[in-house]
């Protein structure tokens, strides 16, 4: 992102600024239990504080054992980025007193995370990834309105959390959600997690700064804890015009940590910006050393599914427009119901062709999709209906506004044949069917008839009073090539 600073004397423009972002996501691992504990780790929307035991808590007396299933994941989602697997990781107690931090430390990875240097490509750019490593979950802190006090739920404490930092690479408040959209689209293809901001399964921490061409990185501020892409762009952006306006009155940026007020859409100051060395870490001396060897990564690299951009790539290759190939692999649950569209086409005649199948789910599917307000999901759409609804258009024997009309009640679960005969929607294509129309028409309407013999542009005022006299089930190419027989127009002409 280009920021302009204000007007300079006589309206003169000074340099634009530059955005220099870099991102903290934290992603809640696909796990039955907690990291460390066998507790539920799926505890959304769950009473408060039924999912603990004495290793959650914290209590003194109880040991930590690892989830294995948990380490796997975080290696499968790291080797995705493409980043180097550390062959033994390490726990270590990341010291800091919060309420919602029931032993007064965080189990987390220091200097040997699960993986290391990776790269993401978006837009045709590389977003470094520094490391992705393992962690425990804190709890979660409940305001109640007007009260006095706070109320803790340790439902989530302890649960698996993969934390991946990106280097300062993303330049714009656009980019860093395209970087985050494509990040939740490899979790939820890998089944590594299921992103879902809205339920604090992806949460992510945004590091700004501002800088002067050829300069050196500017001072960062982080942005903490923010639950959703519309919230990391915009306080991005306001965050990154707040420095450039510090910068323009000679003031100094400060390293501080801020919340975001999604209220009133900004940041506030939470405290100043810790160093690892306030953290006082230490290895857990509870938890040895995990070993991640070469026999142990070929097999998780082996269990790997598709991944968005080899989706993506698939898509084109069979003639799906690049844009709408983008739109679909972003989107796991669309997907996952494109693939069922293509297997299904295979078994129809006239079959209708991949790029036709991507407009209508990016298009037509997309919108009853949003009509419904999120309770049509991809999963509950009988693919072999739509695709036959889809063929039909394709064969004629119904036209595209009829199957607009009938959408809704074939993603509902109607048969769609069933429905074309039971509306008579069918298109009239009969050659004996439509030659009466056609000859009804012309003898209702001579003058009409002869004005076209005259011009022929003006053929569509006779296709027009066939269609209505049909009801609109007349084949609209089939009535205009009978109207220039009978007119005896030239074809091209007419």
């Amino acid at each position: 992102m280009t920021l302009r600073a204000p007007s300079g004397p006589h309206g003169a423009r000074r340099t634009p600024f530059e955005s220099v972002i870099g991102l903290e996501v934290h992603l809640a691992l696909k796990t039955r239990s907690k990291l460390f504990c066998g507790c539920s780790a799926e505890t959304f929307g769950d009473a408060p504080n039924v999912h603990v035991c004495p290793v959650c808590l914290g209590l003194p007396g109880s040991l930590p054992v690892v989830n294995r299933a948990a380490v796997d994941l975080a290696a499968t989602f790291a080797l995705a980025l493409g980043c180097r697997i550390t062959p033994q990781t390490q726990f270590h107690r990341k010291h800091y007193f919060y309420p919602d931090a029931p032993k007064n430390y965080q189990i987390s990875q220091f200097d040997r995370p699960v993986g290391e240097a990776g790269v993401v490509e978006i837009g045709g750019r590389r977003i470094g990834i520094t490391r992705c490593h393992l962690e425990e979950d804190a709890g979660r802190l409940v305001h109640p309105p007007y009260a006095d006090h706070s109320l803790v739920d340790l439902n989530r404490a302890g649960a698996p959390l993969l934390e991946m930092v990106s280097e300062p690479d993303i330049r714009s408040p656009e980019e860093a959600r395209l970087f985050l959209e494509h990040l939740r689209a490899i979790a939820q293809s890998l089944g590594v997690s299921d992103a879902a901001p809205e339920q604090g399964k992806m949460r992510a921490d945004v590091n700004v700064s501002v800088r002067l061409p050829g300069e050196p990185l500017g001072t960062k501020v982080e942005i903490k804890n923010l639950n959703s892409f519309k919230s990391v762009q915009a306080a991005i952006t306001l965050e990154a015009r707040r420095q450039v306006l510090l910068r323009e009155a000679g003031a100094p940026v400060e390293q501080e940590t801020r919340g975001w007020n999604e209220g009133g859409q900004k940041t506030y100051v939470l405290r100043t910006k810790e160093g690892s060395a306030d953290y006082r870490y230490l290895a857990d001396p509870d938890l040895p050393p995990l070993h991640l060897d070469e026999v142990a990564i070929a097999r998780l690299r082996g269990a790997m599914r598709e991944l968005p951009e080899a989706k993506r790539e698939r898509y084109v290759a069979l003639g799906v427009r690049a844009a709408e190939a983008e739109l679909i692999v972003l989107d796991v649950p669309q997907a996952t119901m494109f693939d069922a569209l293509l297997e299904a086409a295979g078994a129809i005649e006239p079959r209708p062709t991949p790029h036709t199948l991507a407009t209508w789910l990016t298009g037509e599917v997309a919108h009853a999709r949003k009509g419904a307000e999120g309770t049509l999901a991809p999963e509950d759409i009988d693919a072999t209906a739509l695709v036959a609804l889809i063929a039909a258009v394709e064969a004629r024997t119904i036209t595209l506004t009829s199957a607009k009309e009938l959408l809704g009640d074939v993603l509902a679960g109607a048969d769609p044949a069933t429905l074309i005969e039971a509306r008579g929607l069918r298109q009239i294509g009969d050659a004996d069917a439509l030659g009466a129309m056609v000859d009804g028409v012309l003898a209702d309407h001579p003058e009409v008839a002869a004005d076209v013999r005259e011009n022929p542009k003006a053929l569509n005022a006779l296709v027009g009073r066939v269609m209505r006299a049909s009801g609109g089930q007349a084949r609209a190419d089939a009535v205009r090539a009978l109207l220039q027989e009978r007119l005896r127009l030239d074809p091209d002409g007419g």
